[in-house]
């Protein structure tokens, strides 16, 4: 009898643990609501349905290209230290790793919606389609590989008999939730593109940056609360596990709460300041501060399990100088048009975010949160007195993620504006895609004829474009 109380305790504990796993992965799932509505608000009204299609369609070709894939090259049961290499289309992947599948499935697809909002208004469908569909399939799963497969070269997470001394470093990569993995691979994939794919028309005039603004902040501002709130399921839900683990999920939802809040106020300040600097007047920029929330909600993303809530303001607050120095120095230095910052946010906000353990990370907390190997401590961080081995990984990661998404995605982006499968047509960029592209506005007050008319005139779109 107690033998039989014994396996029904440790079955309900596998199924508390798939139902927390599953609940986060619906939260995160969610995030591609708020990235929808983030999108949506920042771009023209005449482009409105367009980048929510493709925002739909991050969630469908990121579904196909991890089932086909990404999960093999990620966590396929056979691997190396660089890539897994079996389960590809789920073949012999066993029922109770659904669940795991499919939070892993919602993390990937974050990874490639982060890219629409940079190359907004201009590129092709097709173009989107397909670099959404490399990215989910091959250049974020290696790099996830790397990072959160136990063996993974870089990884945290020994593997069965692996001490302290065959991590690299004898450390590896803390990277919780991915600041690294999810935020680095999209915002510097999403830079690439959009320096392949040029700037929006009227954007620079004289080499000089001429402000954008999105046509519905009420709609940008929604979205960045639902992405706040889907954070709760990416920071808390990487635990993986909340029998035994509900300690580090509480943290994870404090210091993910704490630097969202820090990374606002402080990007508020600033801009305020700069705005009164220039204008002479007060003006509290309410997109600013959208991003600057987005912008602490990455700089906790890796440490959010390993620093106590103290270091997670001060990681927000510093996530937000970050975001505002990058911003200023993709648009004004590389000449970059990223109509939605997801460079500035998610890339370099995410590269400060991989040092934040490796400077905050505390001795208690790292135990806590990964556990020592075979009674040894763990490495902990530069200011708790660490040895800065967390440092040194940290730094190497950033420049190798840098490199492996530049590798792939620079040419990928330039073979497509080679062939001319890049960017839209001038004609249809002014007009807009909804019209040139999506029968019609998102808006119906917007079109003042009647659908007969509005195909008419596309039709007369079309023409003059043959002519040309």
């Amino acid at each position: 009898m107690m033998r039989n109380l014994q396996q029904l305790s440790e079955s309900q504990e596998g199924d508390l643990n798939t139902m927390f796993i599953l609940v986060s992965g619906f939260i995160v799932f969610f995030m591609q609501c708020g990235f929808c509505m983030l999108s949506a608000g920042s771009v023209k009204r005449t482009n409105a349905k367009n980048i929510i299609l493709k925002n739909l369609l991050d969630a469908c070709i990121g579904a196909l290209a991890w089932y086909l894939f990404g999960y093999a090259f990620t966590y396929g049961s056979e691997s190396n230290s660089f890539i897994g290499y079996k389960n590809f289309a789920m073949k012999d992947v066993p029922l109770s790793d659904y669940g795991f599948w499919f939070f892993q499935y919602a993390f990937a697809a974050t990874a490639a919606t982060i890219v629409s909002g940079a190359v907004a208004e201009r590129t092709k469908f097709q173009a989107y389609l397909m670099y959404a569909f490399v990215l989910t399939a091959w250049v974020y799963p290696v790099v996830a590989h790397w990072v959160w497969q136990s063996g993974g070269w870089l990884s945290a997470f020994p593997k069965d008999g692996d001490t302290k001394d065959d991590l690299y470093l004898k450390s590896g990569l803390i990277d919780f939730a991915g600041c690294g993995v999810v935020h680095m691979v999209g915002g510097l994939s999403g830079l690439i593109g959009a320096w392949a794919v040029g700037a929006r028309d009227g954007k620079f005039v004289d080499g000089k940056p001429v402000y954008q603004v999105g046509h519905n902040a009420s709609l940008a501002l929604l979205g960045v609360f639902i992405l706040w709130f889907g954070w709760y399921g990416f920071n808390p839900g990487s635990a993986l596990a909340i029998i035994g683990a509900s300690d580090t999920v509480a943290l994870c939802a404090v210091t993910t709460t704490l630097s969202a809040a820090s990374g606002t106020v402080t990007t508020l300040a600033i801009s305020t300041i700069k705005n009164y600097m220039e204008t002479k007047k007060v003006v509290w920029d309410l997109l600013d501060a959208g991003n600057g929330s987005l912008a602490g909600l990455v700089a906790i993303t890796a440490g959010c399990s390993v620093v106590h809530p103290w270091a997670a303001i001060v990681a927000g607050a510093i996530g937000s100088v970050v975001y505002l120095a990058s911003s200023c120095f993709v648009l004004n230095v590389l000449k970059v048009d990223d109509p939605l910052d997801a460079a500035a946010v998610h890339g370099f906000t995410g590269m400060w975010g991989l040092l934040v353990p490796a400077l905050f990370a505390s001795k208690d907390l790292m135990n806590v949160s990964y556990g020592d190997i075979d009674g040894v401590t763990r490495e902990y961080g530069l200011f708790y007195g660490g040895s800065g081995r967390l440092l040194s990984v940290a730094l190497i990661a950033i420049v190798v993620i840098t490199a492996w998404v530049a590798v792939h995605m620079t040419p990928f982006f330039y073979v497509l504006k080679y062939f001319g499968l890049l960017r839209v047509k001038p004609e249809h960029e002014k007009v807009g895609l909804d019209l040139s592209h999506h029968g019609g506005s998102a808006y119906s007050r917007d079109n003042e004829m009647n659908i007969k008319s509005l195909f008419e005139e596309i039709e007369k779109i079309n023409l003059k474009l043959e002519q040309v």
